[in-house]
């Protein structure tokens, strides 16, 4: 791979007769599947590469797309010339010849679209993101495939339809392919003028729309031009330099991030959103909450959650393999992890956290700017959860206890409600009640909040249903009113119960 970063690139004009190749050999997410078999498949998933091969032993078409595009193996020309149009691959550079074989020149990755597209993403050779051993490539220009950042990202977007989306940092483009499924005019930005090249493949080879491509970092490119929807996974990695342009920063700490983060708050249209990917320290003597709700623009609601944290080390040793630093020679690898402790010892820095950051460009007087902590499971997609909660951040603001009470709520449908206690006794210890769906939560009510979740179909407001309760527990209407809002806030805000127009609950909606 030492000329990855100057190879030139495939044409994408005959890519919808490719596409059709593909598609007709069943070179599909689905089709890979069936050949492979789920261990195999998810091996590929974590770069092992050996059961797949096991299984494409034949030389049907999708065996051998298989093992050109994805494990990068020579196949026979005849084999080559069954699955798809050889002649026309080679001329435009998606293959080349050697003696009787033909040999890949980009990765060509089936990706499953969320309506069930059958897309493609193009990367450079053997940039498959994942294993203990990292992609392997030390060039500054590499352009990644589908990684499990990738997806994440894809999958906690809000995908309202919008007139316009940004990807900005598009890589191999996955992010402007998904937006143009639901964006009218989708522009893609990058450092690399090489991702851009691999940008127009991946949409042309996945039947998208064209986007349009602009070289430069971070918003340089678009000038003051604002969009519904800002999407980015940026280099965020906090490293002693900036070697490798698809994954470091080359600003101090955290910088690119928070950077990224404020400017975002000027590009945005009313109401618009802007989702990222990010890293950020945790500084001796620093709440990283606190650092956190510094970066969030004027304007513009946050919901900041931190997925994962790692120590110094950890988190040296992890970017350290990413690059295939641990195959050098040992003294040059000590030489590298010196560094990345050196600067984090520098900067105070004692943990780097990972997480999302997602805007809404409000223009509220008294933004809702949430930052937590959550390292448990989630059920992807997310993106209708993402814009539910800012939603009920609306409804939240704009309702005081007094309007509250008059309110009326039901139960998510997800919802359930368990009772904790010893066998036997007569009354639960605590009540749960634990989302099925989405973040997955789970929060303790008292003997009150179960009831009165238990109640809420939405044809009572919220002050009858407690004015009905007290009396069945013998406790003053009033009082009960006085100290219930705050729970009432608190599962409207964790999405387990959901405002409802009455009038509609009786139509039966």
């Amino acid at each position: 791979m030492g000329d990855v970063s100057t190879t030139s690139l495939p044409s994408p004009r005959r890519a919808a007769e490719l596409r059709a190749a593909l598609l007709a050999a069943g070179f599909t997410a689905d089709g890979m599947l069936d050949l492979l078999g789920a261990p195999a498949y998810a091996a590929l998933a974590r770069s092992e590469t050996v059961p797949a091969l096991r299984a494409t032993r034949g030389d049907g078409p999708l065996s051998t797309l298989i093992r050109l595009f994805l494990l990068q193996r020579p196949v026979p020309y005849v084999h080559a010339e069954a699955a798809l149009p050889v002649a026309d691959a080679l001329a435009d550079g998606w293959l080349r010849r050697e003696g009787d074989e033909v040999h890949a020149r980009v990765d060509v990755r089936p990706y499953g679209g969320p309506d069930g597209e059958d897309w493609f993403i193009v990367s450079d050779l053997g940039c498959a993101v994942g294993g203990a051993g990292g992609i392997g490539s030390r060039e500054e220009g590499v352009v990644l495939g589908v990684g499990g950042a990738s997806t994440t990202l894809a999958g906690i977007t809000v995908r309202t339809p919008v007139g316009s989306a940004l990807d900005l940092g598009t890589g191999s483009g996955i992010q402007a392919l998904h937006a143009s499924q639901h964006a009218t005019r989708v522009t893609a930005t990058d450092v690399n003028p090489r991702a851009l090249d691999f940008t127009r493949l991946t949409l042309a080879l996945s039947g998208a729309p064209e986007a349009e491509l602009l070289t430069g970092s971070l918003f340089e490119p678009v000038g003051e031009a604002t969009y519904d929807l800002i999407v980015s996974n940026p280099p965020f990695v906090i490293s002693p330099g900036a070697r490798l342009t698809y994954r470091d920063g080359g600003m101090g700490g955290d910088d690119l991030c928070r950077t990224l983060v404020q400017q975002a708050g000027d590009h945005l249209n009313p109401g618009g959103y802007a989702q990222f990917l990010a890293n950020w320290q945790h500084v001796e003597g620093e709440d990283w909450k606190d650092r956190l709700r510094s970066w969030v623009p004027r304007g513009c609601d946050a919901w900041i959650v931190q997925r994962e944290v790692q120590d110094v080390t950890q988190y040296a040793e992890l970017w350290l393999r990413d690059a295939g630093d641990h195959r050098t020679a040992p003294e040059e690898y000590a030489r590298r992890y010196e560094d990345w402790l050196e600067e984090f010892e520098e900067q105070r820095t004692k943990a780097v956290g990972f997480g999302w950051i997602t805007l809404r460009k409000s223009g509220a007087e008294y933004p809702s700017i949430v930052v937590e902590e959550w390292p448990h499971p989630v059920e992807q997609p997310l993106g209708d959860t993402v814009r539910a909660h800012f939603e009920r951040q609306d409804y939240l603001r704009g309702h005081d206890d007094a309007a509250l009470l008059a309110g009326h709520f039901r139960m998510v449908a997800e919802v359930v409600q368990e009772q904790v206690g010893v066998p036997g006794a007569e009354d639960p210890e605590h009540v749960v009640l634990r989302q099925h769906r989405g973040m997955r939560r789970a929060t303790k009510v008292d003997t009150v909040g179960a009831g009165f979740a238990g109640v809420c179909d939405g044809s009572l407001s919220a002050g009858r249903i407690l004015d009905a309760i007290a009396s069945l527990v013998e406790e003053d209407p009033v009082v009960l009113r006085d100290r219930t809002p705050e729970a009432i806030r608190l599962l409207v805000d964790q999405g387990f119960l959901e405002p409802v127009d009455p009038a509609r609950v009786r139509a039966g909606e």
